[in-house]
Formats: structure tokens, C-alpha cells, sequence
């Protein structure tokens, strides 16, 4: 009988969904013991609208990973998209006219990026860095630096999607729920996006199968560039202010939550239900500081001390199955997998 209980809760835990709940219930059980109103309707609304729009770009990072890659341009991209909006905006254009020209401008910015991974060969640290600079900057030269205040500019219709609320419960939550769905079916049942496993796990295999690597590789740089945008398309609603140094460090954000999801830096391993689970344990944890009277800087070092510890835990278990990612070799890790896989 005992051996049955160990075997059910070792398959429990290694369930990495199933613990990173465990981990949220545990956090909420503990802050609520410690300050009652956690848990307040006001405190979760703004958890939710916290989560909403960091949670699109971790599903977008989740995407990038299993690819077998990394994406560091959708901050930037963000920006560029929500400035390029917002200026036009001002100068008299529709904002729906304004959001189609976002959009288009976010989608170049992806296939440029998969064109240069995939046809070129540059690795994606250094495409996708390089795009998080180009981006931005074209924000900072469109607005000279200063904020675009968009206020009185912007229709109550477009702001709905951002400011408004359905059952008591923020639209923009809403559709981070929906846009989350939808990739998790996607990701089920998606042709490409089975593909996009398969090249993750083992590119070169998945091209001798006859897959289209570049193909996917390609659609999967366009969904996230696309999936930026609509984050910076919300976050120009939400605030009425088209700004350069919109999203600045969301990347962090998103690996963490997509690596303490279970999305495997080595590629091919990853889902958007643990990606939305892990965005929302960071979330949780940076409320209970706020609410706990913690500084503010202190959220930073405790995000950042929970991207190692998931880092590490992801490291050690492909270290287990001696395997290494692109994000591995370009840190020099894979040498120190392939020794400790020999000596073990």
C-alpha cells in the first residue's frame, strides 16, 4: 500500500502543472493567513489585469523554446507596435486603421526574424537581440523620446478591450484567457505546431522526415510578433499613453514563467497551461510582497532568484538525458552536460 502512495505522488510530481499549482495554493494559503485581504476582489482584479498582458508575451516565449530558440525582441516589438498606433492616432487616423498598420509592422518584424534563423542561420539570441534594439529604437526615434499622450484620442470601443469589464471580471483578462485556449488547442491539434515539437526535439530528424523546418520556424516568429502586438495594442488602451520603454524586461518575466511551467530550454518540451500557471505564481508572489509591506525592490531579486532556481532544475534534468539547447551552447553549458554525462 505504501508503494502505491509513493508511486501515485511521484507521478503527481513529476507532473510539473500539478506542482506549480500546489505551489500557488500553498503561496495564497500562506499570504492570506498573514494579510486577510489578499484575497479582497480589488487585490485579484489586479492580479489578473498584472498577469493578462506579461502572460502573452511568456506564451510567446513558450513557443520560441520549444522551437528549440529563444525570443528577445517582444518587449520591443511591443513598444514599437503600441508607439506606431498611438502616433498615428494622433495625427487623425482611425485607430482601427491604426491597429491594422501595428499589426502589419508586427508581422514584418516576425518574418524577419524567422527568415533570418531559418534561411541565414544566425542563432536566435543574436537575431532577436538585435530586433529588441531595432524595434525600440524606432519607437524612441518616433516619439523623440517622450511619452505619447493618446487621451481623448482613443474611442470608449477600443478601450473597452482594455479598460472594460464583463461579469465583474477585466475584459483584457479575458482575452488573455481566450488567446491562451486558443493556442493550447492549437498546439493539440495544429499541424505546425506538432511540427514545431518535432524540430524542437530534433531539428535535423524532423527535416529528413520531411518537415518543413524553415516553414515552421518561420510561422512560429510570425504568431509571436503577432502576439506582441496585440499586447502593446492593449496596453496603449489600458494606459492612453504610447511610450518607448513599454514592456522593458517582460522577457525575464516570460522565461521564468514558461521555464517554472515545465518548457524546457533544450527544446521540444513546453505547453501553455504551465506557461499560464507559471505566470501566475510570479504574480501571486509580487502581490504577496506588496501586500506583506516588502519593498518594491525586492520584487526584482525575488523574480530574478526564481528564474535561476528554475533555470537550474531544467538544467539538471537535461543533464540527466544529456541534452543540450542552442541557449546551452551559446552559454558554453553544453561542454560541462556532455563531460558529466561520460563521468556518470
Amino acid at each position: 500500500m505504501k508503494n502505491k502512495v509513493k508511486q501515485i505522488a511521484r507521478k503527481i510530481l513529476h507532473q510539473r502543472e500539478i506542482t506549480v499549482f500546489l505551489i500557488i495554493l500553498l503561496v495564497v494559503a500562506v499570504t492570506t493567513i498573514i494579510q486577510p485581504k489578499f484575497l479582497n476582489t480589488n487585490n485579484l482584479r489586479s492580479i489578473a489585469l498584472s498577469v493578462s498582458v506579461d502572460g502573452l508575451f511568456a506564451i510567446g516565449l513558450t513557443m520560441a523554446l520549444i522551437l528549440g530558440g529563444i525570443e528577445l525582441s517582444v518587449g520591443g516589438v511591443s513598444a514599437m507596435t503600441c508607439v506606431i498606433a498611438g502616433y498615428l492616432a494622433l495625427q487623425g487616423v482611425n485607430i482601427w486603421v491604426a491597429c491594422l498598420a501595428s499589426i502589419a509592422s508586427g508581422l514584418i518584424v516576425g518574418i524577419f526574424n524567422g527568415f533570418m534563423i531559418s534561411k541565414i542561420g544566425l542563432p536566435p539570441f543574436i537575431v532577436t537581440l538585435s530586433m529588441e534594439n531595432l524595434a525600440r529604437g524606432m519607437a524612441y526615434i518616433i516619439t523623440t523620446g517622450s511619452p505619447l499622450s493618446v487621451s481623448g484620442h482613443l474611442p470608449k470601443s477600443f478601450r473597452f478591450f482594455a479598460t472594460g469589464y464583463v461579469f465583474g471580471v477585466p475584459v483584457l483578462f479575458i482575452i488573455f484567457v481566450v488567446i491562451s485556449a486558443i493556442t493550447f488547442v492549437f498546439m493539440k491539434y495544429s499541424k505546425m505546431c506538432r511540427n514545431m515539437f518535432y524540430v524542437g526535439s530534433n531539428e535535423n530528424a524532423a527535416r529528413l522526415s520531411g518537415i518543413n523546418v524553415d516553414r515552421v520556424k518561420i510561422g512560429v516568429y510570425v504568431i509571436i510578433a503577432l502576439i506582441s502586438t496585440i499586447a502593446g495594442l492593449l496596453s496603449l488602451g489600458r494606459f492612453n499613453v504610447a511610450t518607448p520603454e513599454l514592456s522593458k524586461g517582460a522577457e525575464t518575466t516570460a522565461i521564468s514563467a514558461a521555464v517554472i511551467g515545465g518548457t524546457s530550454m533544450t527544446g521540444g518540451v513546453g505547453g501553455v497551461l504551465g506557461t499560464v500557471l507559471g505566470i501566475f505564481l510570479l504574480k501571486i508572489v509580487n502581490s504577496a510582497l506588496v501586500m506583506m509591506n516588502v519593498s518594491v525592490y525586492w520584487q526584482e531579486f525575488v523574480q530574478g532568484a526564481i528564474l535561476v532556481l528554475a533555470v537550474t532544475i531544467d538544467y539538471l534534468n537535461q543533464r540527466r538525458k544529456g541534452r543540450t539547447s542552442y541557449f546551452m551552447k551559446f552559454l558554453g553549458l553544453d561542454k560541462v552536460v556532455r563531460k558529466t554525462v561520460e563521468t556518470d
